[in-house]
């Protein structure tokens, strides 16, 4: 039966009846008339024992109860049984039920000290630690070689970043938190022991075993970084582990395969190796473990291991350094001392050198039987074993294992990979990767406009790295193959000329210094061929080490690991989403050495991050999910995109459905939207903006001042600012389209199937308009008549209308002597990286990536794809001010942000903060509009188009097309929405019925921290 805590009585009988030959060591009591006690019996022993008495780490804050618990499981076991507490055996998840018998048999004919687990699943692995600790008569210590998280041996869980990348972290804080997350994993995971950190100091670069598992290789940094993890472990109920005594960091060789010699002197590994372990030693580290080495100048014996050498565990450890901890062995089948010595026999050699614990027994029958001749023929004492059995339950006691609980395995996975853990992997990743060279400070990338980027993966096909740079301009992409010949490498450089900006990532990079961590020669020299004639950035995906083949280039950035972590965070940096903040922990080579990197600001241009870095609740904006599913299934529209920035970052961003509703293509959050009425404030608003902002076009100016020809007609006398406020008793709409047909067809002088010089504007697939249209358009709007004033007044009242844009259109191409289109592109997107939001992209872009429209049976007779749905903007040329943009939420949100900062993004600088302001506050007391921008309604709880949550300094626009767009300046938010509800008929309206936009925007208000949200309700 399994051993429960025995009860106060029993156990203080225990204490008076165990065997003389156990004491027990206490520094900390749970009363003062204990502690007094304890002070007192300290002060009688040598200095040397009363500082070791002092320094033990395995007392529990409530000594008293571990006593009596210790004593109590000591003394229901014989002598034989309490061996059986110094063995650790490999156990596994992914093995069959022979394996699980063969260590239950263990556990109940030996009495196990643990196990320690190696590959399977979570699930599995729970499953059978529930099953032996119900088995096992003394609980079981669980423990896992799990350097950077349980991932490390299981699957279905994040991984954590290795060590060499912790070694470049600016400051250890966030390793501490690492070591909080990983050992929540223990817990959850019923687990004790995290053979973690590695405190080795690395200083041989061609280390085949350690490398990449090493913090860095210069004892200070090694140092805190290993005791920020120690400690995060640890202050959560983990013992973490110090490992490899007394220092793994140069050897050329593999203690998993034969015997490393390290030959450096005493002093040498005392100023070194040995420097990080008196640290954590100090700091209370709870164990260590003692590598397979063979150290001449600490034990000169031949082909003695350090684990079994007495002069190391003991002398050194223990009494020189004044360890007190649990000492483990590192693996006992490791051919490092696996080749010299039998099982069992090898088991006791480790024992008497001075370990308490014998990890991954072959033998563990054998090794007792062995061990009891040992004490019979006194090469070991009965009591010296007996000690250090008590050690092993302290440490179980501290551990919790006096109270054993069953792990809950129903929703384990997710336990183990909460949002915590994925922000601050994300975090750890990031700020960790390192700019090692920048010539010209040439990153992060600015000027966008005059920049033709091109990228290039080299060993994998980069997919995240792509789609991440995409985000932020116009990008091409190529891939080559390791080793690629010189034909492929000419027809890689003839597809590459006509771009001047080249990112290359370098992939496929392995961790194998003997086989130049997978590069191959040619490559690097073709990059460096590359470099010649162009920008080339290099992304190193992988081993630090293997920079040292990047010497000479440029532009050289490390991210050490290669994963979706990484490549959208390398993304990221090389357009300044983020700043750089990782320094290099190891030298590479002279002109990469370490130190190299530092802080690189980035440009405020938009990160992707998760929603609680931002103090939004992932869990919360989940019910996006519910009101978007709920909306296809009712056919409100056939898919769509919903993206959140927060603070310059883009916390959600996700497509849901398909293109059309008979589910012929997923959206993606790279579908291209039309924007329907958003054109109104993305193109011809930010154009009136930007020239306002220069003083070139006045709001108070009549409509006639910019465009003479009007002076005699009624529009003529029309103020801009009635115009961009709606009030300027325009007509809502003229239904131009009307006016080309006759009894349901075209009529010849306008249209035709086929393009010529008579019929040049595109319109729809296979339908080309006349470009007199244009002119013909133009001429009915000037014609139109306005509306009567309001009574007693000569003001007109508010109607929206589209016909606004057609004049400010006009206005502006006038003003500026070109075309709206080209010129918002000139000032606006091209500058600010917007690839994606444009005129016409039918022309541009290869047509599945445009999300279709409506199936026009009326107009156009035809599905509509790639061009405007607004039948008058198609007629105009497919550029109209008040439709005909199309883009990604991405573009969008760029577009908002952009006004969020008061003009400014990346290293543009594009309008001033007075004119934003201006023009999206509240214009009047008839309408809730700004110039050009929609507002909520001034009324408290109404929201009108927006949420009702949304502040009243909110401004955005709708779309028709079932889109929207909202900027929040009080929280620094961002909400775009875009759908194409018209697909396949734009009489659907159950998209504006069931309030889907207005409700995720409510969502995303009820998700923010409450704090920073005490605003909502204000009014302007």
């Amino acid at each position: 039966m399994r051993v429960k805590v025995w009860s106060v009585f029993l156990g203080l009988l225990l204490i008076f009846t165990t065997d003389s030959a156990v004491s027990w060591d206490l520094s900390v009591q749970d009363s003062p008339e204990l502690e007094m006690k304890a002070i007192e019996e300290v002060s009688e022993q040598p200095k040397a024992e009363k500082k070791r008495l002092k320094k033990d780490p395995l007392i529990a804050k409530d000594a008293r109860k571990q006593r009596i618990w210790v004593d109590s499981v000591f003394n229901s076991m014989s002598f034989e049984q309490r061996l059986g507490q110094l063995f650790m055996v490999a156990a596994y998840s992914n093995k069959g039920e022979q394996h699980k018998q063969e260590i239950s048999k263990l556990i109940n004919e030996q009495q196990l000290g643990g196990v320690i687990f190696f590959q399977g699943g979570p699930v599995r692995q729970a499953h059978l630690t529930n099953y032996y600790q119900q088995i096992s008569k003394v609980p079981l210590f669980v423990a896992m070689d799990a350097e950077w998280g349980v991932s490390m041996r299981l699957d279905s869980v994040i991984n954590f970043p290795k060590a060499m990348t912790l070694g470049a972290l600016p400051d250890e804080q966030l390793v501490y938190d690492m070591g909080r997350e990983i050992a929540q994993q223990f817990k959850e995971l019923g687990m004790h022991i995290n053979f973690a950190p590695v405190v080795d100091v690395n200083s041989n670069p061609n280390n085949p075993v350690i490398g990449y598992r090493a913090f860095g290789e210069e004892k200070k940094l090694v140092t805190a970084k290993s005791k920020a993890y120690m400690k995060g472990l640890q202050d959560h109920g983990v013992l973490a582990n110090a490992k490899h005594f007394p220092g793994h960091g140069d050897t050329e060789s593999d203690s998993h395969y034969t015997l490393p010699v390290i030959k450096h002197t005493t002093k040498r590994i005392e100023e070194i190796d040995l420097f990080p372990y008196r640290e954590l030693i100090d700091d209370d580290l709870m164990s260590v473990m003692v590598a397979h080495l063979h150290v001449p100048s600490l034990d000169a014996e031949k082909n003695k291991a350090t684990t079994l050498s007495k002069y190391v565990v003991t002398d050194l450890l223990q009494d020189q350094m004044n360890f007190s901890g649990l000492i483990f062995t590192d693996a006992l089948n490791m051919n490092g001392v696996s080749k010299f010595y039998k099982p069992g026999e090898v088991d006791l050699l480790a024992l008497l050198a001075g370990n308490d614990i014998l990890l991954y027994s072959q033998d563990v029958p054998k090794a007792k039987q062995m061990i009891m001749q040992a004490v019979a023929d006194g090469k070991i004492t009965q009591e010296e074993i007996d000690q250090r059995v008590m050690k092993v339950l302290k440490a179980k006691y501290w551990a919790g294992l006096n109270e054993i609980k069953p792990i809950e395995t129903r929703g384990l996975v997710e336990r183990l990979n909460t949002k915590t853990s994925s922000q601050l992997v994300e975090r750890l990743y990031a700020d960790a990767i390192s700019v090692v060279s920048n010539k010209n400070d040439f990153l992060p990338l600015r000027h966008l406009n005059m920049l033709s980027i091109a990228s290039l993966t080299i060993g994998d096909k980069g997919a995240t790295f792509k789609k991440r740079l995409d985000k932020y301009g116009k990008v091409a992409h190529f891939e080559m193959d390791k080793g690629a010949n010189a034909s492929q490498q000419s027809q890689l450089s003839e597809k590459l000329k006509d771009y001047n900006t080249v990112v290359v990532g370098f992939m496929g990079i392995t961790n194998s210094p003997s086989r130049n961590f997978g590069i191959v020669q040619s490559d690097i020299d073709f990059i460096k061929s590359l470099s010649k004639e162009k920008s080339v950035i290099v992304v190193l995906f992988g081993n630090a080490y293997a920079a040292k083949f990047l010497q000479g280039l440029p532009h050289n950035v490390l991210v050490f690991e290669n994963n979706d972590f990484t490549q959208g965070l390398a993304a990221e940096v090389i357009f300044g989403g983020r700043d750089a903040k990782g320094i290099l922990p190891v030298t590479v080579a002279e002109s990469i050495a370490m130190g190299s990197g530092g802080l690189l600001p980035g440009l405020g241009r938009f990160s992707y991050t998760y929603p609680e870095s931002q103090g939004l609740d992932s869990e919360t904006l989940s019910e996006i999910d519910k009101v978007m599913e709920a909306g296809i299934r009712k056919k409100a529209m056939p898919g769509g995109v919903v993206l959140v920035a927060k603070n310059g970052e883009v916390v959600f961003e996700k497509a849901y459905g398909y293109l059309d509703h008979q589910k012929s293509q997923p959206t993606s959050t790279s579908t291209v939207y039309d924007l329907a009425s958003i054109t109104k404030v993305l193109a011809t608003t930010q154009a009136v903006m930007f020239l306002a902002d220069r003083n070139i076009i006045d709001m108070d100016e009549s409509l006639a001042h910019y465009l003479p020809e009007l002076k005699t007609t009624n529009k003529g006398d029309l103020k801009l600012k009635d115009i961009m406020a709606h009030e300027a008793g325009l007509p809502a709409f003229i239904p131009y389209y009307a006016k080309t047909v006759e009894a349901g067809s075209w009529k010849s002088s306008f249209y035709n199937q086929l393009p010529s010089e008579t019929f040049s504007i595109p319109i729809a697939e296979a339908m080309y308009a006349s470009p007199s249209l244009r002119d013909s358009i133009w001429n009915w709007t000037i014609k139109s008549e306005l509306r009567k004033p309001t009574p007693n007044s000569r003001r007109y009242s508010y109607v929206y209308s589209d016909l606004t844009m057609y004049l400010m259109q006009a206005v502006v191409e006038r003003v500026v002597n070109q075309p709206l289109d080209q010129f918002v592109e000139q000032i606006f997107y091209e500058p600010l990286g917007l690839h994606t939001l444009t005129f016409n992209p039918a022309r541009k872009m290869p047509i599945e990536f445009i999300a279709p429209t409506e199936d026009d049976i009326t107009f156009r007779k035809r599905l509509i794809r790639g061009y405007v749905h607004d039948p008058g903007a198609a007629m105009y040329g497919g550029v109209a001010g008040h439709a005909g943009l199309f883009g990604t939420a991405n573009d969008i949100a760029v577009m908002m942000q952009l006004m969020l900062n008061g003009g400014r993004y990346g290293d543009a600088i594009l309008l001033d903060e007075k004119t934003i302001k201006e023009f999206t506050k509240r214009q009047s007391t008839q309408s809730r509009r700004g110039w050009g921008w929609d507002k909520p309604e001034p009324e408290k709880g109404k929201g009108g188009s927006a949420g009702v949550l949304a502040p009243k300094s909110t401004f955005g626009h709708t779309g028709f097309t079932g889109t929207c767009v909202w900027a929040d300046p009080e929280n620094d938010l961002i909400y775009v929405f875009l759908s194409n509800r018209v697909n396949p008929d734009a009489g659907n309206n159950i998209l504006l019925k069931e309030g889907i936009r207005t409700e995720i925007h409510d969502i995303i208000y009820k998700s923010m921290d409450r704090r920073l949200t005490s605003v909502l309700h204000k009014s302007e």
